[in-house]
């Protein structure tokens, strides 16, 4: 009876609407090409995980509340740009580190400023910042990349533990401690109150300008961070990291469930979505699937998914009316 209960529980998570595709891919591509499943390719998309994931955590965020950042790939690149000078002049590694992370939040903290205080749609006030921070980039640098940079830094992410890189398990502590905030702080339920009904929250007394600010901050933070890492996977920081790197993080957020509309979304189907992506970009890479239908398969996968939240939400909508009535 209790292992029964136990399945219907599993059953009946929310999350399961993305887990089931991705479980049944994952089988799909395992009998096409055997390859996947090698503990190579294993590493290789848990590691490209951890990269999506990273950033994602701070998507979800903004996606819950009711925003949208497109800026993140240039603020990517802004995080890794900042360390990599920093380094390159003799900066110690953890306060080069704490640089660039400071610089994604400098970016997340103008972003939101700017959205709360001239009531500029994120979607406008982000694309703007999209072009702003890739243009200091390429000022800065001057197009050229900054290498090389110390073994010591390299080291970070390059180091294995376990068989795994670095990155897969800063990225699984990250998730961890995001669910955590989520699920079980002030904060996260002010997040949920303000994507589900911003005149509600305002009227219970939560601060929705200093919330939204804070979450552009984080992203901001994240985002600069993943740069980071990166640059230290790569051995050099360029300029041009993170190009369409917004996209697919949006795209593993919505993938994993969470709602266009703001006040629907979860960690696990944030977890689940960028493992989705990874393994969508890798199996395709094992096909030899040109890079051209590569693109038309995710962006189509994202149309889908915000038609299904659409229907999803219509389907509510109708259940309370009917209630109500």
């Amino acid at each position: 009876m209790q292992n029964n209960h136990l399945l219907r529980k599993i059953l009946n998570m929310k999350e399961m609407g993305v887990i089931l595709p991705t479980l049944l891919f994952i089988i799909v591509i395992t009998l096409i090409n055997p390859v996947f499943i090698s503990w190579s390719n294993i590493v290789n998309v848990l590691r490209a995980t951890g990269f999506t994931l990273i950033t994602a955590l701070g998507m979800t965020l903004v996606l819950v509340s009711g925003g949208l950042d497109l800026s993140v790939g240039s603020v990517l690149a802004v995080g890794s740009i900042a360390s990599g000078m920093a380094l390159s002049v003799g900066v110690p590694i953890p306060l080069a580190i704490l640089m660039g992370i400071f610089a994604g939040v400098v970016l997340g903290l103008i972003n939101g400023a700017i959205i709360v205080r001239f009531k500029i749609p994120p979607l406008i006030m982000t694309l703007g910042m999209l072009y702003m921070a890739r243009g200091l980039v390429l000022i800065v640098t001057e197009g050229a990349p900054i290498h090389p940079l110390p073994a010591a830094f390299q080291a970070i992410e390059q180091e294995v533990i376990f068989g795994l890189p670095n990155i897969v398990y800063i990225s699984f502590i990250l998730a961890i401690a995001f669910n955590f905030i989520l699920k079980n702080t002030s904060f996260g339920r002010n997040v949920y109150a303000i994507g589900g009904n911003k005149e509600a929250a305002r009227i219970s007394g939560i601060n929705i300008n200093k919330t939204y600010i804070t979450i552009y901050a984080i992203i901001g933070a994240l985002a600069a961070f993943t740069g980071v890492i990166q640059a230290s996977r790569l051995g050099s920081a360029q300029p041009n990291a993170g190009t369409g790197y917004e996209l697919t993080v949006i795209a593993a957020v919505i993938i994993g469930g969470t709602s266009t509309y703001g006040g629907v979304g979860t960690i696990l189907g944030t977890v689940v979505g960028a493992l989705f992506m990874s393994i969508l970009t890798n199996s395709m890479m094992l096909m030899r699937v040109s890079a051209f239908w590569q693109n038309l398969a995710i962006g189509f996968i994202l149309v889908v998914a915000v038609i299904l939240d659409q229907i999803n939400r219509d389907r509510k909508l109708k259940a309370t009316t009917k209630v109500d009535n």
